[in-house]
């Protein structure tokens, strides 16, 4: 067991998330390889602007767990569509077509974790 807490890797305050504007609304990176605090996983805020959507794309390298925390939208998985709300969950498998649309009248925030800290895109996602 590592008792050791490595706190300018480990910490990090609100004010060092990484944000990536978006055309649709922003991405916030708070964990990942390129980040530097973590080797295992990269975890982030996915945030969808009332009636914008991210584009169409998928994950070669590593499944994504998407929690919508706040809003309502509807995640397409390949042909597929799926209306979700605040606490909903969807488990999705690396290589699936995916992207969400925000359904609601306020901004939808979801959370958004992938399986690998060196997360890969392919397709539309901006």
């Amino acid at each position: 067991m590592n008792d050791k807490i490595d706190t300018p890797h480990t910490l990090r305050t609100k004010d060092q998330h990484i944000i990536e504007p978006q055309p649709w609304g922003r991405l916030e990176w708070y964990v990942s390889a390129a980040i530097g605090n973590s080797e295992k996983l990269t975890v982030g805020l996915c945030v969808l602007d009332p009636g914008q959507a991210n584009g169409r794309h998928w994950h070669p390298t590593s499944d994504e767990v998407l929690t919508v925390r706040k809003g309502s939208i509807i995640h397409t998985w390949n042909d597929q569509e799926f209306p979700m709300e605040e606490g909903d969950v969807i488990s999705i498998p690396q290589g699936v077509v995916h992207n969400a649309r925000n359904v609601g009248e306020g901004q939808a925030e979801l959370s958004i974790v992938f399986s690998t800290a060196y997360r890969t895109t392919e397709g539309e996602e901006s």
